[in-house]
C-alpha cells in the first residue's frame, strides 16, 4: 500500500511537472516569432545635425567654432523621430564598445555645409570623421576627405552625421541602423 502510495505521489507530481512544461513551450514558440518578426520590420536610421557660428580647418582637422550645445538628430522612414541631444549624450556614441556599430568602431560620413567668407552660395564637402575633441565651445575631428575640396575656413557651417548603426543610438527605441549603404552626402 505505501508503494503504491508513492508511485501515485510520484505519477502526480510527472503529470504536473507535464502540464508545467507546456505553456512554457508555447511561450517560448511566441517569443521565436516576435523576435522573427522583429527582425522583419524596417530599422529605423538616425542622422545626425551639429551647426557652428564659425570653421576652422587644415588637412587633418576640422574645427567647428562655436558648436552648438545640442546635437540634431532625425529619421524620415520608416518612422518620423526627431529630437536632440546634449553634447555629452553624442559623445557617448564614440565610445568604442557602445555597440557592434557604434562611431568608434565604424566612423561615419558626413557633409560639410560651409559659406566660405564672400560667397554666396554654401560649399559641400564630404568627409569621413573620426576622434572627436570638444575644446572650449569648439568641436574638433579628424578627418578623411571622400568627396570635394575642404576649405581652409567659413562662417556659419552645418555638418551632417550619417546614422548610427544597430548598437549605437539615442536610447531604448532609438537605435539605428538597417541594410543599404550610409547616406549623407553628394549623390551622383
Amino acid at each position: 500500500m505505501k508503494t503504491y502510495r508513492n508511485l501515485s505521489k510520484l505519477i502526480a507530481l510527472a503529470g504536473a511537472l507535464v502540464i508545467s512544461a507546456l505553456p512554457m513551450e508555447g511561450a517560448d514558440e511566441k517569443k521565436k516569432a516576435d523576435e522573427n518578426k522583429k527582425a522583419d520590420e524596417p530599422k529605423v536610421q538616425l542622422m545626425f545635425v551639429q551647426t557652428a557660428e564659425d570653421f576652422k580647418a587644415d588637412g587633418k582637422t576640422l574645427r567647428l567654432v562655436n558648436v552648438g550645445q545640442q546635437t540634431l538628430y532625425f529619421s524620415d522612414r520608416p518612422v518620423r523621430i526627431a529630437g536632440h541631444l546634449t553634447m555629452p549624450a553624442f559623445m557617448d556614441e564614440w565610445k568604442a564598445g557602445a555597440g557592434p556599430d557604434d562611431f568608434a568602431s565604424d566612423p561615419p560620413n558626413a557633409t560639410l555645409s560651409v559659406y566660405e567668407p564672400g560667397k554666396n552660395e554654401n560649399k559641400l564637402v564630404v568627409v569621413e570623421i573620426m576622434k572627436p575633441v570638444i575644446e572650449g565651445k569648439d568641436m574638433i575631428y579628424q578627418y578623411k576627405l571622400i568627396e570635394g575640396e575642404m576649405p581652409k575656413a567659413g562662417g556659419t557651417t552645418a555638418l551632417f552625421i550619417d546614422w548610427v548603426g544597430a548598437g549605437g543610438g539615442v536610447g531604448a527605441g532609438f537605435h539605428g541602423a538597417g541594410a543599404g549603404a550610409r547616406g549623407v552626402g553628394v549623390r551622383r
